[in-house]
C-alpha cells in the first residue's frame, strides 16, 4: 500500500510539473546560480543589465569555443614519442646468407642456353651491327624471342618514333652507334603485348642497355624457371656445405648444420643462423667481435649466370628469430675478398595501436591472406605487401608471379601457357590504384625490433697469408692439395653487439581524458567562475524546462481533442432522463395489434442523437435501474 500510494504521488507530481513558468524558471536560475554573471543580469539596473548580458553571453560563447577546440584534440588522438635507453642480455639476431647468384651457371646452363644464344646475338647487333646478319644465326630460337623481344625506338623524330625490332626479318642491321652526345637518340626497350602479334603492346624504355638487357633476361628467364620443380630448383642452387667453409659463435665452433635452409626466388638457396624455429634463439653473453658469430663463405663467383647477376657478393639481413626475410629490401651485400664487420645496435618500437595508430599486433586483422604463413613466420607488412600483389596478380593476370609464394590452385606464369603475364605484370606494376589498395590494406605491426649495424670492410686474406688460407680452406672443403679457391669468391664476415644498450622508442598519448576534462574545467573556471557543480545547476533548469514543454504539450493535445468533439456535437449529450421518455414515446407507438391507435412519437429535440432503440428495447431496466443508483 505505501509502494502505491508513493508511485500515485510520483505520478501526480510528474503531471503536476516544476509549477514554474519559464520566465520564473529563468528568473529563479539567475537568482540561485553559482555562476558568476548571471545575477548581476537581474539584479543591476537596466543599463549595466545590458553590460552584464553582453559579458555573460560573449565569456560563454568563448567557454563553448575552447571546448570545441579541446574536444577535437583530444578526438585526433595525437601521441608522443618517448626514447628510452636500457641495458641487458639480449638474444642474438637471426642472421640470413645468400648467394648474390640465385643457381650454379653449370646446373642451370641447359635450360638458358636458348635465352644465352638470343642475348650474344642481339648484342651483337647492338654493338657490331655491321658484322651481323639474319643468315649468321639461324639456330636461335626466335619464338622465344618474339614472346618479349628487345627493341630499338629511334627518337629522331620526337613526333613520330621509329620502333625497331633487332631480329626483324627485313632489318639486317642495327643503326648506327652515335658519335657523340647529341646523336644519342637510339633507346632500347621491352616491348610486352597482351599477346604474340597484338598491337595492345607497352614499352619500358631505360636508359641505358644494360639495364634494358637484364630487365629482358630476368623476364625471360622467371618464365623458364617458374615450370621447374621446387625441389630441382634447390638442387641447381648453392649447397651449405659447399657455401659456409666455417663458422664460429662465441668460443663455440658451428657449421652448415646449425643453418636452416629456405629458397628464396631472389638469390636461389638461403640459410639462416638462429631463426628459432626449432630451438630456442640464443643469447649473447658479451658484447664486442669475440662474442659474435664469425662466418667464412664461398660464393664461387667462376659459376655464376653471366647476364642475370651482374653483383657479386653474398647477401645477408640481420631479422628477428621467426620472421621472413626479405633480403632484396632490407639485405646489404658483403663484397669477395673482404672481411667485413658489422656492429650491430638495437632500436626496439613500441607502437599504440586503435584509434591512436593503425597498426596491428600479429597480422590476424589485415583483410589480406598472408602467403607467407606456408613458412611459419610472424607477420610483417612486406609480407603483406608481396601477398596482396600477388593476389591481384592471380586475378587479373590468371597466374602468380614467380618471385612470390602462390596461394592454392594458382601457377606460376610462363611463356606458354600464359603468353600476355609480362604485359599484365608490367602495368599491374605501375599501377597506383593497385598499389594505393595495398598500402591501405596493410598494417603495421604495433611492436618492432629493428637492428641498427654499422659496417667496416677490409681486404682479405691479405697477400702475406692468402698462400696458406687457400691451402687449408681448399683442403677442409675438397679435401685437396691444390688450390680451389681464390680472393674472387671468398668473404669473411664477423657481426656482433657494438654494446648491450638498447633503446626503447614508445609511443604515449598525447592527450588523456584526465587532461580533457582538467582543461575544460579550467576554461570553464576562468573565463564563467564556474565548476562542475554549476554544470548540474544548468542541466536541471533544461530538464525543468522539457518537463513544462512535455506536459503543455499533453495538453494542448487534449485541448485539441475537446475542440473537436465540441465541433462534432455542439449541443450537450441528452441525460438519462430524456432517454426513458423517449422509451416510453417508443413504447406508444409499437403498441400489439388490439385495434388501439398508436401514438405518435415526439420529435426530438434539434441537436439530439438519435436514440439506440435496440439497446432501450432489450435492457430498460438496467437503464431504469442505473438512473436509480445515480440518484
Amino acid at each position: 500500500m505505501n509502494l502505491k500510494k508513493y508511485l500515485i504521488r510520483a505520478l501526480h507530481r510528474l503531471q503536476k510539473g516544476p509549477g514554474y513558468t519559464y520566465k520564473e524558471l529563468l528568473v529563479w536560475y539567475c537568482d540561485n546560480t553559482n555562476t558568476h554573471g548571471p545575477k548581476r543580469i537581474i539584479k543591476e539596473g537596466p543599463k549595466k543589465q545590458m553590460v552584464w548580458f553582453f559579458l555573460t553571453l560573449l565569456f560563454a560563447s568563448l567557454v563553448f569555443w575552447q571546448w570545441g577546440i579541446l574536444i577535437n584534440t583530444y578526438l585526433s588522438y595525437n601521441v608522443t614519442s618517448s626514447l628510452s635507453i636500457g641495458f641487458k642480455t639480449m638474444k642474438f639476431p637471426a642472421v640470413t646468407v645468400c648467394n648474390a647468384n640465385p643457381f650454379k651457371y653449370s646446373e642451370v646452363k641447359h635450360l638458358l642456353k636458348d635465352l644465352d644464344e638470343l642475348i650474344e646475338a642481339a648484342l651483337e647487333r647492338i654493338l657490331q651491327p655491321g658484322n651481323s646478319s639474319e643468315s649468321s644465326s639461324p639456330h636461335l630460337n626466335l619464338r622465344l624471342w618474339n614472346q618479349i623481344p628487345l627493341v630499338l625506338i629511334d627518337e629522331h623524330d620526337k613526333d613520330n618514333p621509329v620502333i625497331l625490332d633487332i631480329f626483324e626479318s627485313n632489318q639486317t642491321t642495327a643503326p648506327p652507334a652515335p658519335a657523340s652526345e647529341e646523336e644519342k637518340k637510339y633507346k632500347l626497350a621491352v616491348k610486352l603485348c597482351s599477346h604474340e602479334g597484338s598491337d595492345n603492346c607497352t614499352y619500358r624504355n631505360f636508359s641505358s642497355a644494360a639495364q634494358a638487357v637484364t630487365e629482358w633476361y630476368i623476364l625471360q628467364s622467371t618464365s623458364i624457371l617458374s615450370t621447374v620443380p621446387l625441389h630441382e630448383r634447390v638442387r641447381m642452387g648453392y649447397q651449405a656445405k659447399d657455401m659456409i667453409l666455417a663458422c664460429l659463435y662465441g668460443a663455440e665452433p658451428c657449421n652448415y648444420k646449425n643453418f636452416t635452409q629456405i629458397y628464396h626466388p631472389d638469390h636461389g638457396n638461403c640459410y639462416i643462423f638462429n631463426w628459432g624455429m626449432n630451438e630456442e634463439a640464443l643469447n649473447s653473453s658479451n658484447p664486442g667481435a669475440e662474442f659474435g658469430l664469425k662466418l667464412i663463405l664461398d660464393i664461387s663467383q667462376q659459376d655464376y649466370i653471366p647476364y642475370l647477376s651482374s653483383a657479386a657478393g653474398a647477401r645477408l639481413m640481420l631479422h628477428q628469430q621467426k620472421s621472413f626475410p626479405f633480403l632484396k629490401d632490407q639485405g646489404i651485400y658483403a663484397m669477395a675478398g673482404t672481411e667485413t664487420s658489422i656492429g650491430v645496435l638495437v632500436d626496439e618500437l613500441e607502437r599504440m595501436g586503435y584509434p591512436y595508430s593503425d597498426c596491428t599486433v600479429n597480422g590476424s586483422d589485415i583483410p589480406v591472406q598472408n602467403l607467407y604463413s606456408q613458412y611459419n613466420t610472424s607477420y610483417s607488412i612486406q609480407a603483406c605487401l608481396r601477398s596482396c600483389f600477388q593476389k591481384h596478380m592471380t586475378e587479373t593476370c590468371g597466374c602468380g608471379h614467380y618471385m612470390f609464394p602462390l596461394p592454392e590452385g594458382v601457377s606460376y606464369c610462363n611463356n606458354e601457357d600464359n603468353p600476355g603475364w609480362a604485359y599484365c605484370y608490367s602495368l599491374l606494376r605501375s599501377s597506383i590504384k593497385q598499389r594505393q589498395i595495398c598500402i591501405d590494406s596493410c598494417k603495421e605491426t604495433c611492436n618492432d625490433t629493428q637492428y641498427k649495424m654499422t659496417i667496416s670492410m677490409a681486404d682479405w686474406p691479405s697477400e702475406a697469408s692468402e698462400d696458406w688460407i687457400f691451402h687449408i680452406l681448399s683442403y677442409e672443403r675438397d679435401l685437396s692439395t691444390n688450390v680451389t679457391l681464390d680472393r674472387n669468391g671468398i668473404i669473411k664476415l664477423n657481426i656482433y653487439f657494438q654494446e648491450y644498450n638498447y633503446r626503447t622508442i614508445s609511443e604515449s598519448a598525447a592527450t588523456t581524458i584526465v587532461w580533457l576534462l582538467s582543461s575544460l574545467g579550467g576554461q570553464f573556471g576562468f573565463w564563467m567562475g564556474g565548476s562542475v557543480l554549476c554544470l548540474i545547476e544548468f542541466g536541471e533548469i533544461i530538464i525543468d524546462s522539457l518537463w513544462i514543454a512535455v506536459i503543455r504539450g499533453i495538453g494542448w493535445c487534449k485541448g485539441l481533442k475537446q475542440r473537436r468533439a465540441r465541433a462534432r456535437y455542439p449541443d450537450a449529450p441528452p441525460t438519462v432522463a430524456e432517454l426513458v421518455e423517449a422509451h416510453t414515446n417508443l413504447g406508444f407507438q409499437h403498441e400489439d395489434a388490439g385495434g388501439l391507435p398508436r401514438a405518435e412519437a415526439l420529435p426530438p429535440e434539434p441537436g439530439t442523437p438519435p436514440p439506440n432503440y435496440d439497446s432501450l428495447r432489450v435492457q430498460p431496466l438496467d437503464v431504469l435501474g442505473a438512473d436509480s443508483d445515480a440518484e
